[in-house]
């Protein structure tokens, strides 16, 4: 009996600011059979340091958060 874990993640873009939600889904498998899983979601707003994350949802980031669109949500703010 050999467990492993495995961790996939996908991507959605929501709203006017072009928010980013990354989920992250770990599975526990046992011999190959999946006995297990969990769901784990994190947000990121345009204003955000996403320099630690995959190179995925940076190039992600980089394409959705335009100048305009960070202005827009600063001006949101106030």
């Amino acid at each position: 009996m050999a467990l492993t874990k495995e961790t996939t993640e996908d991507y959605e873009v929501r709203g006017e600011f072009k928010t980013i939600q990354k989920r992250t889904r770990t599975a526990i498998m046992e011999d190959g059979v999946e006995i297990s899983y969990k769901y784990h979601r994190t947000s990121f707003m345009c204003d955000a340091d996403v320099s630690a994350e995959s190179d995925e949802l940076k190039a992600l980031a980089g394409a959705l958060w335009t100048d305009e669109i960070k202005a827009s949500y600063e001006a949101s703010k106030v």
